[in-house]
């Protein structure tokens, strides 16, 4: 095990994590490479994301989308703006070729939005690549355990 690896690339999770729940969405957009992929299947267990329905399958120009929909307010699901927190843990990395990495690792968001408390608990499988002076997001899959419960309304990004 590549123990200095594993704390670059959960320092690079957590960065990640932090921006979301801080509505640092332009930095967030800038994790990405041009042509990755954003995914929250409806079946947790689901691996062919192309074609199977998902709550959440976004390219560039789809997360772009979303980010405008959060900030601007366009959105029903995004008034008032819910507060997150999120604890990430559990990071593996289960492939590392040289210049990609694929890592696994859990995560726990809860949001307060109108005076409700929501939990979701979720898989995340990240695609990485090296990039000058850290990694860029090639593929972000979100697998939630609690699947069964409907994400309508959710207003931020897992």
């Amino acid at each position: 095990m590549n123990l200095q690896l594993l704390q670059e690339v959960t320092a690079f999770i957590w960065q990640e994590g932090d921006m979301l729940d801080h509505g640092e969405y332009d930095a967030w957009l800038n994790l990405w490479t041009d042509k990755g992929t954003y995914i929250i299947p409806i079946n947790p267990k689901e691996t062919d994301f192309e074609n199977t329905l998902n709550y959440a399958y976004d390219d560039h120009h789809m997360r772009k989308l979303r980010v405008q929909r959060l900030i601007g307010g366009e959105s029903i699901s995004t008034s008032p703006q819910p507060r997150t927190v999120r604890s990430l843990s559990r990071f593996r990395v289960l492939v590392d070729d040289g210049m990609n990495l694929t890592v696994r690792c859990a995560q726990n968001v809860r949001e307060f939005r109108k005076e409700s408390l929501k939990h979701y608990s979720a898989d995340l499988t990240y695609q990485l690549v090296r990039a000058e002076g850290g990694f860029k997001i090639q593929r972000k899959v979100i697998s939630l355990i609690n699947s069964d419960d409907t994400l309508a309304g959710i207003g931020y990004i897992l």
